[in-house]
C-alpha cells in the first residue's frame, strides 16, 4: 500500500507562492503579484485537496472490503528499466513523509498494520536466490539495490534473468511449455518455496545445516527433541541467567568452545557431535560463510560442502534446494524423486519397487535426461515430482 500512497502524493503538485514573471530584458527578475482570478484559483485548489482525503488514505487497511473503484496494485510490482534503483539505506516500507494537510478523520477501530509485501528483487537461476542471515544477525542477498544494472565483468555475477516477483511465473511457463502434461500438476499444487513470499524469508545457512546433520537417519519427532536440548543447552552453557530469545541459535565460536562430550549430553551420537563441531569451526574460521554459499557455482558449492564431514551429496542437494533456493537441483539420488518421474512417465512404480539397487525405478542416466530440457528450472521439476508420490517434503528442509 505504500507504493499507492506514494504515487498517489506524487501525483499533487506543490503550490507555489509566487508566479515568476518573464525575464525583462535587462536580466533582473520580478515577482509580480497574482491577480484576484489566480487568488481564487489557488484558493480552489486548497479546498480540492483538503475535500478529497482518498488523495491521502488514513490507513493502509481500513477495511477487509476491497475498493471497487481502485485497482490495488500487484504484491511485487516488476521495475521497469527506466526506474532509479534505491540506496541500500532505503527504507522499502517507510510511510511517505506527512503532508502539510490532512484529514480530520480519525481511523476506525478495526484498522491493523498491514505486513509490506515482500521487496521485489533481481534473482539468477544459478545463484542462492535466498536471503541469508550470518550467525550474528546480517542480512545478505546475491544481488543487493544497484547490482543489478552493473556489468558481469565488474560485478563477477551473471546478469539477472528475473526477480522475486517473477521468478515463480517464469518457471511455471517454462515446465508447462517444455511439457504440458504438468499442467494439471501444476495447478493443483503451489510451489510456495519459489513464491515472492518464500524468496522473502530469512535464513540461517549455518542453523540450517546444523539441522541436516541433526535430523539425518532419525524421526521428524525425534529430530525436533534433539534440536530442542541442542539449543537449550548451548544457551545455557553461553548465556546463563538470561532470558531466552525464541529465535536463539547457538554461533559457530559457541558451539567451537563446547567439547564433544557435553554436546552429546543434547542426545547427538558421537558422530553427529563431531560433525557439527567440525563444521561449526568451518564456520568460525571464514572457510564456510553466508557469503561464499551467496556466490559460490552449482558446482563449487557441491565441493566445499561435500568436503564437510556429515554432508553428504543428497543432503548438499536438499539444503542447494530448499535453504540458498537454487532453481536448478536436481536429485537422482532421491527415491521419491526417482518413483516420481517413474510415475511421470507412466510406469507401474508398484512393480519396480520390488526391484533391488539404488536406481530401481529409473536409471540416473534417464533421469538426468528427462530432466535436462527443465533446465534451468530443474529444481521446481523435482518440487512437482515428488507431488505426484505425494512425498512429504518438510523433513528435507533442515
Amino acid at each position: 500500500m505504500a507504493l499507492r500512497r506514494s504515487s498517489r502524493l506524487s501525483a499533487v503538485l506543490p503550490l507555489k507562492p509566487t508566479i515568476q514573471a518573464p525575464q525583462p530584458s535587462n536580466g533582473i527578475t520580478k515577482a509580480r503579484k497574482p491577480s484576484t482570478k489566480e487568488k481564487k484559483k489557488k484558493t480552489q485548489t486548497i479546498t480540492n485537496i483538503t475535500s478529497h482525503p482518498q488523495s491521502v488514505p488514513e490507513s493502509d487497511d481500513a477495511s477487509d472490503k476491497p475498493n471497487p473503484t481502485t485497482t490495488a496494485p500487484p504484491l511485487n510490482p516488476v521495475s521497469n528499466n527506466n526506474s532509479t534503483t534505491p540506496s541500500t539505506s532505503t527504507n522499502y516500507w517507510d510511510s511517505p513523509a506527512t503532508t502539510a494537510t490532512t484529514s480530520n478523520t480519525t481511523p476506525t477501530s478495526n484498522s491493523r498494520p498491514q505486513t509490506p509485501p515482500p521487496l521485489n528483487r533481481p534473482v539468477e537461476p544459478h545463484r542462492t536466490n535466498a536471503t541469508l542471515l550470518t550467525p550474528h544477525g546480517s542480512s545478505l542477498v546475491t544481488y543487493p539495490p544497484g547490482t543489478a544494472d552493473i556489468s558481469p565483468s565488474k560485478s563477477g555475477l551473471p546478469r539477472p534473468t528475473a526477480t522475486t516477483g517473477t521468478l515463480l511465473e517464469q518457471a511455471i511457463a517454462h515446465l508447462i511449455a517444455t511439457d504440458a502434461r504438468l499442467e494439471p500438476l501444476i495447478k493443483a499444487h503451489h510451489c510456495a518455496l519459489f513464491s515472492p513470499e518464500g524468496l522473502a524469508e530469512k535464513i540461517d545457512p549455518f542453523r540450517s545445516l546444523v539441522g541436516t546433520i541433526i535430523g539425518q537417519q532419525v524421526s521428524g519427532a525425534a529430530a525436533r527433541s534433539i534440536r530442542e536440548k541442542f539449543v537449550a543447552l548451548l544457551f545455557g552453557l553461553n548465556h546463563a541467567g538470561k532470558s531466552r530469545a525464541e529465535d536463539y541459535f547457538p554461533t559457530p565460536e559457541e558451539i567451537v568452545k563446547c567439547d564433544i562430550a557435553t554436546l552429546r549430553t543434547a542426545g547427538l551420537s558421537q558422530r553427529k557431535a563431531e560433525y557439527i563441531q567440525g563444521l561449526a569451526e568451518k564456520f568460525a574460521s571464514g572457510e564456510l560463510s553466508a557469503r561464499m554459499l551467496l556466490n559460490a557455482s552449482d558446482e563449487d558449492l557441491l565441493e566445499k560442502l561435500t568436503a564437510v564431514r556429515g554432508l553428504g551429496r543428497w543432503s548438499v542437494e536438499m539444503f542447494a534446494c530448499f535453504t540458498l533456493k537454487r532453481t536448478d537441483v536436481f536429485s537422482t539420488g532421491d527415491l521419491g524423486v526417482q518413483r516420481g518421474c517413474a510415475a511421470f512417465l507412466g510406469k507401474d512404480v508398484s512393480k519396480l519397487k520390488a526391484k533391488g539397487g539404488k536406481f530401481k525405478y529409473m536409471s540416473e542416466n534417464d533421469m538426468l535426461e528427462l530432466a535436462a530440457k527443465f533446465s534451468p528450472y530443474r529444481t521446481l521439476f523435482m518440487w512437482y515430482m515428488w507431488r505426484v508420490e505425494e512425498v512429504d517434503v518438510s523433513v528435507m528442509t533442515g
